[in-house]
């Protein structure tokens, strides 16, 4: 790869800008001010990146990622470095699921009088039911509320 000194990139940009602004005119022409004005902003980038120094920090990263990717294909260590975090991620996975499971099997078994040490109590299992039925009592009462008008309008008409 060439070095980055070796090309000329005021030219380049200033080249890109131009050509995006003779672009932008015709869009403007053609399709109107919105499109023009945004062709002059794209067309403005090229040389807002070269005034900033953004061409050289795009430059260096673009090379800094090829030879690395040049270097591992063509590296027995690379290689083994591949290998070793696809191991890694594979065990990250089975790991996961055998804490799933065990969760799984943990939550299928209920705690019985062996392993808790008392007898389970009657109140404490039937304390939830009469709760929710109350609850459910409550939503139907308001659902009645709710619908006895449409039901008054529908006996009204003789539809049962």
């Amino acid at each position: 790869m060439p070095a980055y000194q070796a090309i000329a990139w005021l030219p380049l940009c200033g080249g890109l800008t131009g050509v995006g602004l003779v672009l932008s005119w015709f869009a403007w022409r053609r399709r109107g001010a919105a499109a023009g004005l945004r062709g002059v902003a794209w067309s403005l980038l090229p040389i807002a990146a070269y005034l900033t120094g953004v061409v050289k920090l795009i430059w260096t990263f673009v090379t800094a990622i090829a030879n690395f990717a040049w270097s591992s294909v063509f590296s027995f260590q690379g290689w083994a470095g591949i290998i070793v975090a696809g191991v890694a991620v594979v065990l990250f996975g089975v790991s996961g699921g055998m804490r799933r499971w065990r969760a799984r099997k943990q939550g299928a078994q209920a705690p019985s009088a062996a392993t808790t040490g008392t007898a389970p109590s009657k109140e404490v299992a039937k304390a939830p039911a009469p709760a929710r039925a109350l609850a459910g009592k409550k939503r139907s009462a308001a659902a009645d509320d709710e619908f006895s008008d449409v039901a008054a309008i529908l006996k009204r008409r003789g539809i049962s």
